[in-house]
């Protein structure tokens, strides 16, 4: 097994992307602080950010589990699109209905359907899956490759990119296996954004399938050299704002850390194994 741990060099802290006028633009936080080992709030609460009004952003907090995973909502006229369901113990259907709910009220509407899905099946990223199970208005896409294959009508795995319509936004589908076999990323045509789930981000990327993993970094790369990328966001945060330096694994309170959103930029320094953004972890 090959694992990579992506140092970068510091970025904006926040404010909006330099987009093209047909992008949709939003703001990112200056911290993505999950909190320490204690729950200040009982029941604990996810980190919410409304990057814009139909694109969120939810992080779970440090006291229910180390790892403190992105989650991603993402709304069309139709549908709205969960990307990941978290690591367990917490109310992850209360966060989303949340949000859900607001935007429902903002924009007369009753109901919407939610679609769950996920960017690989790991376990802090599928556990909160069974709160959804048997949800009215919830389709809850399956875990292995070929559920997601047969949900999103992939048939040539891993090299067909799909395209998923919420109503009137569509989302491009990418196969990534290397980290692991049923891993997706996901093309926000709206606002520019690639979702990358654990096959990029900063932190320590764990490449289980190496020829896989190279494979679908060179298809991320393929498919971003003809479209705009405001952000890449990954699931995880596990460097310090400090280049060259990342949290040791299972560090609970990180006050310190690198932002969330990485660029086209430093995928290409992974692609071309460009030491100067990365150290090998374990050294």
């Amino acid at each position: 097994m090959l694992t990579t741990t992506l140092a970068c060099a510091p970025s904006p802290s926040g404010g909006r992307a330099a987009n093209p006028a047909h992008i949709e633009r939003g703001v990112l936080p200056g911290s993505w602080y999950a909190g320490g080992a204690t729950c200040a709030t009982q029941p604990p609460q996810f980190k919410v950010h409304a990057y814009n009004d139909d694109f969120y952003i939810l992080r779970q907090p440090a006291c229910t589990n180390y790892e403190k995973p992105f989650l991603y909502l993402v709304f069309g006229r139709d549908k709205v699109l969960l990307l990941d369901t978290g690591a367990g113990k917490i109310d992850v259907p209360a966060a989303v209905d949340g949000v859900i709910n607001g935007w429902l009220a903002r924009h007369h509407r009753a109901s919407i359907l939610l679609v769950v899905a996920h960017s690989h099946s790991h376990g802090d990223h599928v556990a909160g899956d069974t709160l959804f199970r048997g949800k009215a208005n919830v389709t809850l896409v399956g875990r292995d490759t070929t559920a997601v294959r047969t949900f999103f009508g992939i048939t040539q795995w891993p090299d067909q990119i799909v395209q998923y319509d919420l109503g009137n936004r569509v989302l491009d589908v990418i196969p990534i296996p290397g980290h692991q076999p049923a891993g997706i990323a996901l093309y926000d045509r709206r606002t520019g954004i690639l979702l990358s789930g654990d096959t990029f981000y900063p932190g320590r990327l764990y490449v289980r399938d190496q020829p896989a993993y190279i494979a679908s970094i060179k298809r991320l790369v393929e498919f971003t050299r003809t479209r705009p990328v405001s952000y890449i966001l990954g699931t995880h945060i596990e460097e310090k704002s400090t280049p060259f330096e990342d949290y040791v694994v299972g560090t609970v309170d990180q006050p310190n850390e690198h932002v969330l959103q990485l660029s086209r930029g430093q995928l290409l320094e992974l692609v071309r194994k460009a030491l100067a953004d990365f150290t090998i972890w374990p050294q």
